[in-house]
């Protein structure tokens, strides 16, 4: 088996020019991953600002749909806001289209991602899959008939996580072991990005001088690499490894980079755990994120479980949508049990 990933060290950005590019480009720039009729959609949207959308949903037979916080909207052939029943349905061909584009016209090339139902843009927007699944000795071989696409919009939200970071830093200056825990589209991966630059540029108000960070980006969601360059602010002094695994990517980058925090995105299965305990022998820090509702929840999960039970994580932040994506349920010592 071959791996494909790549290391890159990030420097920082101009934050205001980069939220400003990704304003002004909107729907036009996100136009472009799709075929022709979608993208003319796209294209004459009008009173729908591209920043609150979180979602669009392709699915063959069924109408082009947007999702925001709080609702769902269906598009017509003018970018109109409309009825289900008036809204323009999504054909086979929109759809072989967009995975043109948004593969490189070679499927092939990403054939592990859409194995795990997924696939990740320039950018960080990730792409969720769904087709026939074609088995071979009851393991997954490929996804086929692609029938539904989901684009997950990346957003780059800063300041939520200096409103925690005070919970999550020892007297000593560094973090404690830390795990954030949501259900999906709860804003994980967004307070997760913040947090990072935050630990690496420093924060001398908290006492919290900047940090080597080394970022297991196996999904590409974190720093939104495209060709070494990172879409999104990281940090002064952040390393990123894309594209690879979190059970290989722990070891190569305590040898090779010397992070003093290392910090990954959905922690899952038994490799990635085992992993993370050795890395935690070499001093090193960890943050990182999983999906739960509650702490009751991540308890029922095998490999978050045995990760709670031997006490490896100090810290607990736990997110819902309550008042939107990255609601700040509460921050739990979890050695005390007691909301901070």
């Amino acid at each position: 088996m071959s791996l494909h990933y790549q290391l890159s060290v990030i420097q920082a950005k101009n934050v205001s020019s980069s939220r400003s590019k990704q304003v002004s480009t909107g729907w036009e720039d996100m136009a472009r991953w799709f075929g022709e009729t979608v993208c003319s959609i796209f294209h004459k949207i009008q009173g729908f600002e591209f920043r609150e959308a979180e979602e669009i949903r392709l699915r063959v037979g069924q109408p082009l749909m947007l999702r925001t916080s709080d609702k769902d909207l269906f598009l017509n052939r003018e970018g109109q806001t409309t009825s289900p029943d008036k809204a323009y349905c999504i054909t086979m061909p929109d759809l072989t289209a967009a995975l043109e584009k948004m593969t490189q016209s070679s499927v092939y090339a990403v054939e592990e991602d859409l194995r795990q139902g997924f696939l990740t843009l320039p950018g960080g927007n990730r792409v969720g899959v769904t087709g026939e699944a074609i088995l071979q000795k009851g393991k997954l071989l490929k996804l086929k008939h692609i029938s539904s696409l989901n684009i997950r919009l990346a957003r780059d939200v800063q300041g939520q996580g200096l409103r925690i970071l005070p919970k999550l830093c020892r007297k000593d200056g560094f973090i404690y072991h830390t795990l954030v825990i949501s259900p999906p589209r709860a804003g994980k991966t967004t307070l997760l990005r913040d947090l990072i630059r935050l630990i690496s540029n420093g924060v001398p108000q908290l006492g919290l001088e900047g940090k080597n960070v080394g970022v297991i980006d196996e999904r590409g969601e974190l720093a939104g690499m495209n060709q070494g360059a990172a879409s999104y602010n990281l940090g002064y002094r952040t390393d990123v490894l894309d594209g690879c695994p979190k059970a290989y990517g722990l070891s190569m980058l305590i040898r090779s980079m010397a992070p003093q925090v290392i910090v990954m995105d959905e922690l899952g299965n038994l490799d990635e755990v085992e992993a993370l305990k050795d890395a935690l022998r070499t001093g090193v820090r960890i943050l990182c994120t999983a999906h739960a509702s509650s702490l009751e929840e991540a308890k029922t999960r095998p490999t978050l479980a045995q990760l709670l039970e031997e006490g490896v994580f100090e810290r607990l932040v736990v997110l819902n949508r309550q008042t939107g994506p990255g609601t700040i349920e509460g921050v739990y010592d979890l050695k005390t049990g007691r909301n901070l």
